[in-house]
C-alpha cells in the first residue's frame, strides 16, 4: 500500500499487535515460530494524555502483563478473542519522550484516537495531540503515517461524522498520510463519506466488533456464554475467525459501493488461505493480529502467502 509515496508494504500488523514499539508482548516468546518478519509495524494505539483503560500494565505504564488480564478471554478452539482493554497506555509524550519511534528506519505507523466526552473536548484532544506530533516530527529517521482510530469498541464516545470531518483538517497540518480505521460493524455509507473527506488518504477494516453485533451471523453464547465475560469493562470487542466473514462481506460491499480509496482490511485471519477470502473481496493490502494469540504458529506462512499474493496481484493490475 502506497500513500503519498511512501510504501508500507502489502502486510501491516494490526495496531498493537507488537506494542507501542515493535517489541512484541510478554507472552510472544512461548509461542514456537512465532514471527512478524515482512510486516510493516503499527504502533498500539495512543491516546494524547494517560489513560489507565482496563489493562493490567507493569511499572513501565506501557507493556500488559504476562499473568492472565482480566480484560482479556481467549477461546482457542474457535481462534476467537474478546478483548476490552480500552487503550491502556502512558499518553503521546511520555511514548515520544522514550526516542524509539524517531529512530526506527523503516516506514511505519502510528495510531491515535480522541476519548473526550463531547466534541469539543475531543477536537481540542486532536488539536493537542497534533501540535506534539507536530513538532517531533522532524526528529523521524523514517516516513510515518497516521492511523486515526474512529470505531474502537471499548471507548464509549460519542462520535459523529460532522465532528470527525474537522478531526482530519487539523491532522492534515502533520503532512503524514492518514488512514481512519473503521469496524464492520460500521455502515458502509460513513465509510464512504469519511474516504471522501480531504484528509483520508485510506481507510483501514475491521476493528474488533462490539460484544452482541451481529447476532445472526456470531454464535456469542456458543463462543463466550451468555453474557460477556467483560460485561463489566462494557462487553468488549471480538476479534479472530469468527469476523473474517463479515469483514470479507463489507469489503465487497464498499468497493461494490464505489469506494475508490486505498483498503487495508484484516480481522479474521488465521491462516494463509483467509488472506485469498480478502483479496478476492477487493482488498490489495490486509493486516495480521489476533492470529499471533490463537495460531501464532501460522503467522510467518500468512504474511509470506499474502505477500506473494497481493504482489502478484498489484502486477496483475499494473
Amino acid at each position: 500500500m502506497k500513500l503519498r509515496g511512501i510504501d508500507f508494504g502489502h502486510v501491516l500488523d494490526a495496531s498493537g499487535a507488537r506494542g507501542f514499539f515493535g517489541d512484541g508482548h510478554l507472552f510472544h516468546p512461548f509461542i514456537p515460530g512465532l514471527s512478524f518478519n515482512h510486516s510493516t509495524f503499527v504502533a498500539k494505539t495512543t491516546t494524547l494524555h494517560p489513560h489507565r483503560g482496563n489493562a493490567n500494565l507493569c511499572r513501565d505504564g506501557m507493556t500488559p502483563r504476562i499473568l492472565p488480564q482480566p480484560s482479556v478471554k481467549v477461546n482457542l478452539r474457535a481462534a476467537a478473542v474478546l478483548n476490552a482493554y480500552g487503550l491502556s497506555g502512558p499518553g503521546l509524550r511520555a511514548l515520544l519522550d522514550q526516542r524509539r519511534w524517531q529512530k526506527m528506519t523503516s516506514p511505519f505507523m502510528l495510531s491515535f484516537m480522541a476519548i473526550a466526552g463531547s466534541p469539543q473536548e475531543r477536537l481540542e484532544e486532536v488539536r493537542g495531540f497534533v501540535r506534539v506530533l507536530k513538532a517531533e516530527l522532524p526528529n523521524f529517521a523514517a516516513p510515518v503515517g497516521l492511523q486515526v482510530n474512529f470505531s474502537c469498541p471499548n471507548v464509549h464516545a460519542d462520535k459523529h461524522i460532522d465532528d470527525f470531518a474537522a478531526h482530519l483538517n487539523e491532522y492534515q497540518q502533520l503532512g503524514v498520510p492518514i488512514v481512519v480505521k473503521l469496524s464492520a460493524a460500521q455502515d458502509v455509507e460513513l465509510a464512504l463519506r469519511i474516504a471522501a473527506i480531504d484528509g483520508c488518504d485510506a481507510l483501514c477494516v475491521s476493528n474488533s466488533l462490539p460484544w452482541g453485533t451481529f447476532p445472526e451471523r456470531i454464535d456469542w453464547k456458543g463462543l463466550f456464554g451468555e453474557r460477556s465475560p467483560l460485561e463489566r469493562f462494557g462487553g468488549g470487542g471480538l476479534s479472530g475467525a469468527p469476523i473474517l466473514p463479515i469483514v470479507a462481506d463489507w469489503v465487497k460491499k464498499a468497493f461494490g459501493s464505489g469506494l475508490r480509496k486505498p483498503l487495508n482490511a484484516g480481522g479474521g485471519i488465521t491462516q494463509p488461505s483467509d488472506v485469498d477470502v480478502l483479496v478476492n473481496a477487493g482488498a490489495r493490502s490486509i493486516f495480521v493480529g489476533s492470529i499471533a494469540i490463537v495460531r501464532g504458529w501460522r503467522l510467518q506462512k500468512t504474511i509470506d502467502h499474502a505477500n506473494t499474493l497481493l504482489a502478484a496481484a498489484q502486477s496483475i493490475a499494473a
